[in-house]
């Protein structure tokens, strides 16, 4: 949906999973053994699924030559649009005004603070609102070491909108399908227990509000949850 898109929120099609702790290399794939999915070879993997489409559609063609030139040219295009499409995404996620020659190097500047601190995707920009209107505290709480954070946060704020901390909430989720609470309404459906599922589709269908009681819902899995791990055809 336009909502998960905005979110920013990962997903390793084939297997489907949430990132919670930013790291670049996240896999969920069994078979993925050397992260040819992570969330870091995104752009890479989708112009090489690209790649195979276009040669698929070559016995097609009449002219191959011509096919392979023009072909060619609109895949040579991907990297950019792809970059071009997560700026503008960005942008969205961080409350940026317009748009600026540095903005790149302002997202990710927040994602390398992020990086290795255990710091939770989803709730990290969702937190930004507080911080947009002065309390950076629920954000910092989120780092195991802040120091990037805080080196950001100046530059961060001196790019805000006028209406940062209401764009901030209605752009960014509070609730995702965390990967923990699938895993128990799928458990919970297979015994005929359907309520697990419905009280969690409740939730993911009103990601943004914020009001009390949603808690459960909103946090990463506890720490004994373990690695996450799907398979193809689940």
């Amino acid at each position: 949906t336009d909502n998960v898109a905005l979110s920013g929120e990962t997903i390793d099609y084939g297997p489907c999973a949430f990132m919670e702790a930013y790291a670049p290399g996240t896999v969920f794939s069994s078979i993925d053994h050397q992260g040819r999915y992570s969330y870091a070879n995104q752009p890479l993997i989708l112009g090489w699924n690209m790649a195979k489409l276009a040669e698929s559609l070559l016995p097609l063609m009449e002219d191959a030559d011509r096919a392979v030139e023009v072909l060619n040219d609109r895949l040579s295009g991907v990297e950019d649009l792809y970059h071009a499409e997560w700026l503008a995404v960005m942008r969205e996620k961080l409350a940026l005004h317009g748009a600026q020659d540095g903005d790149a190097d302002l997202a990710t500047g927040f994602l390398a603070a992020m990086e290795g601190q255990g710091a939770d995707w989803t709730l990290a920009f969702r937190r930004l609102a507080e911080a947009a209107s002065g309390d950076v505290t629920p954000l910092r709480a989120l780092f195991a070491d802040p120091v990037r954070l805080d080196l950001w946060l100046p530059l961060w704020r001196a790019r805000l909108r006028e209406d940062a901390a209401d764009h901030l909430r209605a752009v960014n989720p509070l609730i995702i399908p965390r990967n923990h609470l699938v895993e128990q309404a799928l458990q919970a459906a297979e015994q005929g227990d359907l309520a697990p599922f419905t009280a969690l589709l409740a939730q993911i269908t009103d990601p943004f509000t914020d009001r009390p009681g949603r808690e459960a819902f909103s946090l990463p899995a506890p720490s004994g949850f373990g690695d996450y791990v799907t398979f193809c055809g689940t």
